[in-house]
């Protein structure tokens, strides 16, 4: 674990990821991708919100729903923000 982690408080557990974005993005709901994957609908709300992090193998399943690599999907780091920045 790296020292900045530990300073700033911040979870280095922690995965981020784009779930809730790829599936809205494409018009599906949690019902449909979780039936799609095998899982309980509310899974995907967990994950979505990163109150629980997949397996591997979920991980694999999900990126490869989507079409799109693992990477795209989760990530140590939060992911950048999309669209433009509140004004202050």
């Amino acid at each position: 674990m790296s020292d900045t982690a530990e300073s700033s408080g911040q979870k280095s557990d922690q995965v981020h990821n784009r779930i809730a974005m790829l599936r809205v993005e494409r018009r599906i709901s949690r019902r449909e991708f979780a039936d799609a994957l095998g899982v309980h609908y509310q899974t995907v709300g967990y994950l979505e919100r990163g109150e629980y992090s997949p397996s591997l193998h979920l991980a694999l399943r999900i990126a490869r729903y989507f079409e799109v690599p693992v990477e795209f999907v989760f990530s140590l780091d939060p992911f950048p923000t999309i669209g433009p920045s509140p004004t202050t």
